[in-house]
């Protein structure tokens, strides 16, 4: 039986455990996957040591990490491939021999879901909203997409300015950072939101409905709930949108892969997904 789990804060809704489990049936393997909750245990990421270490002593295969956990989690690993170190958030751990290895599935997942659900759209400048864990991951994928030029917006001018000189390290001087959402929409082909905004526990529009219009496609990272109040807003401003789902089933394809050895069927898992309800 291969042991698997989720750490994060509010993750009670995640489809994790029902995409992992089911496709591991799928396959006629026996897979368990625990949600490791900090807000059900109380506790924040100071406790990762811990709950690391309990883990690799339980017998964990391996480790989803998500918000609040993506970055504080890197100090703490023996290994950090160059995608996670690329991106500066580990979104997957692989426990083996003793050793926790990070990766991060969360930036080929965002590139697999775009690729599906807004082909052919523009990416001449495209505005990315969080610098944080998925901000990043999803940055270094647009850019390996061919994005031309990348707008970064963070609440902390400074936290968008360091991501973008990191990705102009690795890429070319494509990205900017700012603080200013109204100003780096203005001409932009593309929205990116990467904030925990819109999540069932802390609702609501992370910018003013009055900056989406026509000719604006909306990429969308939260997927509880499915349909977010940005993308209510955004299908009535008559953009282009792609929910969250896409990212998530993305990244499990491959978190799958690195857990079983085994590759996911796609459509299989995207099916679960999206039978699974808003």
């Amino acid at each position: 039986m291969l042991l698997c789990g989720l750490i994060g804060a509010g993750i009670q809704g995640s489809r994790a455990p029902a995409l992992h489990q089911g496709e591991a049936a799928a396959q006629s393997l026996q897979l368990v996957y625990k949600l490791i909750d900090l807000d059900v245990l109380g506790v924040g990421a100071e406790s990762l040591p811990t709950l690391l270490r309990d883990a690799a002593d339980q017998g964990y295969r391996g480790l989803n990490i998500t918000f609040p956990c993506k970055q504080s989690v890197i100090p703490l690993l023996d290994v950090v491939t160059a995608e996670a170190h690329a991106i500066g958030a580990v979104n997957t751990v692989v426990i083996a021999d003793g050793k926790l290895t990070g990766h991060n599935t969360d930036g080929p997942g965002w590139g697999w879901g775009f690729s599906r659900a807004l082909p052919q759209a523009d990416l001449a400048r495209v505005v990315l909203l969080g610098a944080g864990g998925a901000g990043s991951a999803c940055a270094n994928a647009l850019l390996r997409l061919g994005a031309r030029e990348v707008v970064i917006v963070d609440r902390k001018l400074e936290r968008s300015r360091e991501l973008a000189a990191r990705m102009n390290a690795i890429h070319g001087a494509r990205c900017s950072g700012t603080a200013d959402i109204a100003q780096a929409l203005a001409g932009a082909s593309g929205l990116i939101h990467a904030t925990p905004t819109g999540m069932a526990k802390l609702p609501g529009m992370p910018l003013p409905a009055d900056l989406l219009r026509p000719g604006l496609w909306v990429s969308e990272v939260v997927y509880v709930p499915l349909e977010t109040e940005l993308l209510r807003a955004a299908k009535r401003a008559g953009c282009r949108v792609m929910d969250g789902g896409h990212m998530n089933v993305g990244q499990a394809l491959d978190a799958f892969r690195l857990f079983t050895g085994r590759e996911a069927d796609a459509v299989r898992m995207d099916a679960h997904f999206r039978s699974l309800g808003a």
